[in-house]
């Protein structure tokens, strides 16, 4: 179906076939034929945006880089020399490999810098509520993380930490309370199996240390009661000490029989060797000692009564196979004690330096200083960009009301945004002729 012609196109052929301005031009024209406005609200913003820029607070950042500690670099020389020993420390050469190829991820030390630990700290330490102006913690912890940036790099796994705040002091005593409180939380929350590895060693070397005292008290006191130092030694020299006496009064007694044939009985060199043979008899009688059993105390507190006498400086030869069993059990005990001891001694050592390399310790490679310049507000550019708002502001109502006004009255739209905004007014003139109301009633009261 073709349309007819319009009035106005067949009156002015050459006008319907002028060709119809851009949009941009259409707003452009209405823009600069409200210029003057344009020019006031600019020439207002302007110094109101200067106002609001140099009103609003200096913010200073400090700044702080650390380093993961690096496994490989702490007991390297150490462990290489403890690998090279043998004997005792022999043991610790298994646990160097290990120690020399760890590495501790930097992502952990981000994730504790984030952690509400460390946050709930510095509000503490620096009464955050009252310098936020704050009621509620949570708020104060979203405040502080908003004021707080924390960065890794993924090559070499530096972390830098930037606080800031609107006191360059506070700022830099923020950073600096971010590396103390990480140091703390590793050192706290430090669980690790050989940690607690140390802790159950260190446990048990108490004990077997008590244990050992114990043996080497029980031992030095059966040996100072029963004279025995080494049963195998003493044995062997008491046997070589009857041996000879023995042969001396075998020698004596022939000796005796010879003289009494000469002399007769009643001979003074005769009865000289009749004392001298009893003598020696009395000492190997003494050296035999008796073979009836007698009581043994084994133990640190019991009688002073020996089994070789009170004034005897060496056990009776018969009683020496007795004593060798309680003391050979004594002494076994000790050399237990000794060996559990010295093991467990080693393993404590391998458990500290294995806990040492576990709990890393924070690497400062720069120290958090006081800013001297402030990182916000960018006054010029911030006035710049509030006068360029309140500007596109203006430009945006003038072309919303000149739209409006070119929309017909019997348009449905307009119509729906006229009755909703006759039903605000009412809304709003009775709240406040209810609230001017109140306030008379209230003034008259």
């Amino acid at each position: 179906m073709i349309s007819s012609p319009t009035l106005s196109q067949l009156e002015d052929p050459a006008q319907s076939l002028a060709p119809k301005p851009a949009n941009w031009v259409v707003h452009a024209t209405l823009l600069w034929q409200h210029r003057k406005v344009l020019a006031r609200v600019v020439m207002i913003a302007l110094p109101l945006s200067l106002i609001i820029a140099f009103v609003t607070p200096k913010r200073y950042e400090s700044v702080a880089r650390i380093m993961p500690p690096d496994q490989q670099s702490a007991g390297a020389m150490m462990l290489a020399a403890l690998t090279s020993r043998g004997g005792a420390l022999g043991g610790l050469g298994s646990l160097a490999g290990g120690l020399l190829s760890g590495h501790t991820s930097s992502a952990m030390f981000v994730e504790l810098l984030h952690s509400g630990t460390i946050g709930g700290h510095l509000i503490d330490r620096f009464q955050l509520q009252q310098v936020y102006h704050t009621r509620y913690r949570i708020d104060t912890g979203k405040h502080l993380a908003r004021s707080t940036t924390i960065t890794e790099e993924k090559k070499s796994g530096v972390i830098t930490i930037k606080v800031q705040d609107t006191d360059p002091v506070r700022a830099r005593d923020l950073t600096q309370g971010y590396l103390d409180e990480l140091n703390k939380l590793v050192n706290q929350t430090s669980t690790s199996a050989a940690r607690q590895e140390r802790v159950f060693i260190e446990r048990r070397l108490h004990s077997v240390e008590a244990d050992l005292e114990q043996a080497q008290l029980k031992l030095s006191e059966f040996s100072s009661k029963n004279t025995t130092i080494d049963i195998k030694e003493q044995t062997r020299a008491m046997v070589d000490a009857a041996a000879r006496v023995k042969a001396e009064l075998l020698v004596e007694q022939s000796g005796l029989d010879s003289m009494r044939q000469i002399y007769g009985d009643g001979n003074i060199r005769v009865r000289s060797s009749e004392a001298r043979i009893a003598t020696l008899q009395h000492e190997l009688n003494k050296m035999s000692g008796s073979s009836v059993p007698l009581p043994i105390d084994t133990g640190a507190s019991g009688s002073n009564e020996s089994v070789s006498g009170k004034d005897d400086l060496y056990p009776p030869l018969r009683q020496l196979p007795r004593l060798a069993v309680p003391f050979a059990d004594l002494y076994r005990q000790v050399r237990v004690q000794e060996t559990v001891y010295e093991l467990l001694t080693q393993q404590y050592e391998m458990a500290r330096i294995e806990e040492a390399r576990n709990v890393p310790v924070v690497s400062v490679i720069d120290a958090p200083g006081i800013p001297e310049k402030k990182v916000f507000p960018p006054r010029l550019l911030m006035a710049l960009l509030l006068t360029s708002i309140a500007f596109g502001i203006a430009s945006t109502f003038i072309l919303i009301r000149d739209r409006w006004t070119t929309v017909s009255s019997i348009d449905p739209r307009k119509s729906l945004a006229l009755e909703m905004m006759e039903s605000i007014r009412s809304w709003r003139d009775k709240l406040f002729f209810r609230k001017r109301s109140q306030l008379r009633e209230g003034s008259q009261l």
